[in-house]
């Protein structure tokens, strides 16, 4: 068994999945609403007590098995980049990362829990290089992560940055893509190589900043703004296209942010340009987001279901359709297990 824990802003999610054979089969899945502070941003026992609380209850009603979890880490409070070093071996690599990383993060490396992957080895480049993710997240997040865990009974046995998790879950093995995840407080941007994470940006214009333009511009409250949202979306057609003119601006700022990130990818990194982007999180679902983001980068663009990696029976998989881009992060957590 493997169980993937995700713990967005506004919804937990949590998967479990078991082998079947040579392949993962979904065991079991469930979301729960969730209205409290994000979790770095919890300073009191109590918040952390309720925030388990909260875990605990749905490991139960979904029917989950193991206790051991794996968790993904707000894309926001984490370091993530490539380095560039010589044709090293994945030995020397490792040991100059260490050395290295206090020049690339902006945290004391005593505070910092680090990690690396080899991502290209550049034989033919001149001079040949070898191409290294560093990820470093602050060791009090990872702290408070396992100690909400433990309150709610479950162990962390693994931890990696969203993105990394949705990478699994929805980048195709071969070719070069780019992710999209729109999360209540920030849009994160991934891009993908060969199944890999090769560059990330985190935006914080998401869920709640689309549902406020609604709000200011048509003077009503957040909660009938978010119903306006979700409902017309981007659709000029609707309600005089009021709402997608007050979503519009906002919208185009996040595909502004899409331009330059595959554009410091080709410039800097020297990679290649994705010719799709894949969306996930709350947001994918917008009416006419499709169709709008597809027109602004001039690339394919769609929803990404982190279920078609994984064995489901017919009516949980029309059960679950709906819901899919919510899943993802939980997803590939699940499909990181041994």
């Amino acid at each position: 068994m493997s169980v993937g824990l995700d713990i967005g802003s506004k919804t937990i999610k949590m998967v479990e999945l078991a082998k079947d054979g040579g392949k993962w089969k979904l065991r079991s899945s469930g979301v729960v609403g969730y209205s409290g502070n994000p979790i770095e941003h919890m300073q009191d026992e109590k918040e952390l007590t309720a925030l388990a609380g909260l875990i605990k209850k749905l490991h139960k009603e979904a029917n989950v098995s193991s206790k051991d979890i794996a968790i993904a880490l707000p894309e926001p409070q984490v370091f993530t980049r490539s380095i560039k070093f010589p044709l090293l071996t994945d030995k020397e690599v490792a040991s100059a990362v260490k050395w290295e990383a206090e020049q690339y993060i902006p945290i004391p490396v005593s505070e910092a829990i680090i990690q690396h992957q080899v991502l290209e080895r550049r034989e033919n480049a001149s001079p040949p290089e070898v191409l290294a993710l560093l990820v470093a997240a602050p060791r009090v997040l990872v702290e408070k992560y396992v100690k909400v865990a433990q309150i709610a009974g479950l162990t962390v046995s693994a931890v990696e940055t969203e993105l990394m998790s949705l990478v699994r879950a929805l980048a195709p093995a071969d070719q070069t893509v780019l992710l999209v995840d729109f999360g209540a407080r920030s849009t994160d941007i991934a891009i993908a190589k060969n199944g890999l994470l090769s560059f990330s940006r985190s935006v914080p214009t998401a869920g709640e900043a689309f549902t406020r333009a609604v709000a200011q511009s048509l003077g009503v409250e957040q909660k009938q703004a978010e119903e306006y949202k979700r409902t017309y979306g981007l659709s000029g057609s609707k309600l005089e296209g009021k709402i997608s003119g007050a979503l519009g601006p906002v919208f185009r700022l996040v595909a502004d942010e899409i331009k330059k990130a595959i554009q410091f990818y080709q410039t800097e990194e020297k990679g290649d340009s994705p010719q799709t982007v894949i969306l996930s999180g709350g947001t994918a679902g917008l009416p006419e987001a499709i169709s709008t983001l597809s027109k602004s980068l001039g690339l394919e663009v769609v929803v990404g279901n982190p279920f078609t990696k994984v064995l489901l029976d017919p009516e949980t998989a029309k059960k679950i359709a709906p819901y899919a881009p919510l899943y993802s992060i939980a997803l590939g957590l699940a499909l990181g297990g041994e």
